[in-house]
């Protein structure tokens, strides 16, 4: 009788543990290829030059990380990220850590939805669902100077389940000082976002409100001192569509940028830019994929405009890997100096900039896996 009760209170045990038990996932993607770029100044300043090189990352950034979650009963899911970006091709990690894109924990239920607390890819990277060519290195970060896709810390975020087509996202970020804003202690001022999808069998569309404070001030602008000003600290209202057309989706979107308390700025450097673009995918086999995109910006404060041209595609070699191929042009009005790559404000020749006025154009081809 003795052996029966051990032996029935272990297999209790054993079914506890096992119930408690967490799925862990180790992801990644490694992204590589061969770059040709004209119109990039040389190093004097005062002329243009061709550059080729090997680069990671063109048509998605290389990453790796970790998620799992552990089953809590009643529908309930403890939930986490790690991801971190690197370079494939000299193995150097960023920076800003070793998990710059991801840090987060937090709970999930299918019937109320997903709560995290830690680092993440700030909202307006979300844009990446509507930009024809995902975000890769030339799309829809380059003509606002990578002001579509940073990370944000200390954050708090909300994604709701979908009801009736609709769901719900927001995200709120701590500045971690004394001013509720930011006040120069911390690397980071307050950040928040909240975007609304509709999602129909022919169509998607999406609303999406963001704001990047500066974390010397608080305030919605730059300085002279912080040169990057709108295109790191403002106000972004963004409405986008796809539109789902058996083999072809067609995908646009309109981006009012705004700042405030703007200080010195540059000649040159606007407070205000409207970005739009727009573009179709034709998925021409299940394996190959056409795409065509155009963006175009317009800034204020003699910034001038820019429109950037874009053809490529990727051919899927396997449910893994894919070749990819892109071919993209910028064009500058005579004071406008934006580049293929999401580079600072600025002029110098480290910026990889054109001249004002002169046009940039670039091809890349390369190839990703994922695991």
């Amino acid at each position: 009788m003795k052996k029966s009760l051990i032996a029935a209170a272990a297999l209790l045990s054993f079914s506890a543990v096992s119930f408690a038990q967490s799925s862990v996932t180790l992801f990644g993607r490694l992204d590589a290829g061969l770059e040709y770029m004209n119109g990039v100044q040389n190093a004097a300043g005062t002329g243009s030059a061709n550059r080729f090189r090997a680069e990671s990352g063109d048509w998605g950034t290389s990453l790796w990380g970790m998620k799992g979650a552990e089953d809590l009963g009643g529908g309930n899911r403890a939930v986490f990220h790690l991801e971190g970006s690197f370079n494939t091709m000299n193995g150097s990690g960023s920076t800003a850590g070793i998990f710059n894109r991801w840090a987060t924990v937090g709970v999930e239920n299918d019937r109320y939805g997903t709560f995290l607390l830690g680092r993440e890819l700030f909202i307006s990277n979300s844009v990446w669902d509507f930009d024809p060519f995902g975000q890769s290195n030339w799309s829809s970060a380059s003509l606002v100077r990578s002001r579509n896709w940073p990370q944000s810390s200390n954050n708090v975020s909300y994604q709701s389940p979908k009801i009736a087509g609709f769901d719900f996202y927001g995200q709120y970020a701590l500045s971690n000082a004394t001013s509720w804003n930011g006040n120069g202690s911390t690397k980071q001022g307050r950040e928040a976002g909240a975007a609304i999808t509709y999602t129909a069998p022919l169509f998607q569309i999406r609303g999406l409100y963001d704001e990047i404070r500066n974390p010397a001030n608080g305030t919605l602008g730059g300085s002279y001192a912080d040169s990057n000003g709108v295109y790191s600290y403002s106000r972004e209202y963004t409405a986008m569509v796809n539109v789902f057309l058996g083999q072809f989706k067609i995908q646009g979107a309109y981006q009012a940028i705004r700042s405030s308390g703007m200080t010195g700025q540059l000649p040159g450097q606007p407070t205000t830019l409207d970005h739009e673009w727009g573009g179709v995918t034709w998925q021409a086999t299940p394996a190959a994929a056409l795409i065509g995109a155009v963006y175009h910006v317009n800034g204020n404060n003699g910034a001038g405009n820019a429109t950037m041209y874009s053809l490529g595609g990727s051919y899927s070699l396997s449910k893994r890997t894919l070749l990819d191929l892109q071919v993209a042009t910028v064009r500058n009005s005579k004071t406008a100096n934006y580049g293929l790559n999401a580079n600072d404000f600025g002029s110098s020749p480290g910026t990889d900039n054109p001249l004002p006025g002169r046009s940039q154009t670039g091809v890349y081809a390369g190839i990703q896996h994922s695991f």
